[in-house]
């Protein structure tokens, strides 16, 4: 059975844990631990109350708590729920983003916001399963911005937030994609990497968790219609220099540009990706597909139909002329 997404998560911290004995966790309401095939993680119980620290339910304090250590040269973690994931803006806008920049650039502030992420899910109030809250975070200047669509690259982009010195906002879909094998001991990967997830030909595809699953079932589909799509998961969506090539080189090759978001259509990071594919590669054809600008029902039937599924995500073969 392949390791789970919290697992490998946990993994990540408790290897850098044991490697820097100064790296502390704080976190509110699940316990970090976890099992896989015998083998059971527990931060709290291994490393104590002083550096896996259960916290009230504050996540102001919390955040506030680790950008504070980070200020102190401490590196820290903080782990929030999903529907909490907007109440420390306001500390990572005004003081996270900002500070390297304020000290001209003399002092590191390694620091992650682990911010779980609701997604679209069904059977939850609509004010517990939106969406989309990563494109705000990836708005404010002197943050990286990642998020994983499986458990390898979560492990490795939890180790690589970590060892950042500057703040890193790592958000987490509950909903994974199938993914390599993760291995037992400490990797990287690289903040800016984007994956390419199946190569093709005819049309370019980007899009990142929770999308990916349905993307990949879209790629599958378009192949028995004959056509050969390239897939291209950002993995990071701040800074999008590192990204950017990777996307504008495969536009250039296949003419035709879909970007699938779980996000509102509007300020969406995508939107982002389009507009500057368009400045590098003008005259391309472009097709943006994402949630309604509408806040999410709670019925379930009514939220898959807002959604953007594989269905939707195939017809792009419309874009080919078939």
């Amino acid at each position: 059975m392949p390791k789970s997404m919290s697992f490998a998560i946990l993994e990540a911290i408790q290897g850098e844990m044991r490697r820097d004995k100064n790296l502390t966790l704080l976190y509110e309401y699940q316990r970090p631990s976890s099992s896989w095939e015998g083998r059971r993680i527990d931060l709290e119980k291994e490393f104590g109350q002083w550096r896996a620290r259960f916290c009230a339910i504050d996540e102001q304090w919390i955040v506030g708590g680790v950008l504070g250590m980070s200020i102190s040269g401490v590196p820290a973690i903080a782990h929030i729920p999903s529907m909490t994931t907007f109440i420390p803006f306001e500390l990572m806008f005004n003081h996270a983003g900002k500070l390297r920049h304020m000290t001209g650039g003399q002092a590191a502030f390694p620091m992650v916001l682990w911010a779980d992420m609701a997604g679209r899910s069904p059977y939850q109030a609509g004010q517990h399963a939106d969406a989309g809250l990563e494109s705000a975070y990836a708005r404010l200047a002197g943050l990286k911005v990642v998020i994983p669509s499986n458990p390898y690259d979560a492990k490795g982009l939890m180790v690589s937030a970590i060892r950042d010195v500057d703040p890193v906002v790592y958000c987490q879909y509950s909903m994974p994609a199938s993914g390599p094998e993760v291995p037992d001991e400490p990797y990287t990967v690289a903040i800016g990497e984007p994956a390419v997830r199946a190569e093709g030909k005819d049309i370019t595809i980007v899009g990142y968790a929770p999308q990916t699953t349905e993307i990949a079932r879209a790629v599958e589909q378009l192949k028995k219609d004959g056509i050969s799509a390239e897939f291209i998961d950002p993995r990071t969506l701040a800074p999008l220099e590192g990204v950017m090539p990777t996307i504008i080189e495969s536009v250039k090759k296949t003419g035709r540009l879909l970007t699938s978001d779980d996000g509102s259509y509007s300020f969406c990071n995508c939107a982002e990706i389009v507009a500057r594919v368009a400045e590098a590669a003008p005259g391309v054809k472009v097709k943006r597909l994402a949630f309604p600008d509408a806040p999410p029902p709670g019925a379930p039937e009514m939220l898959s139909h807002m959604r953007v599924r594989a269905d939707h995500i195939a017809a792009a073969k419309k874009l080919v002329g078939r």
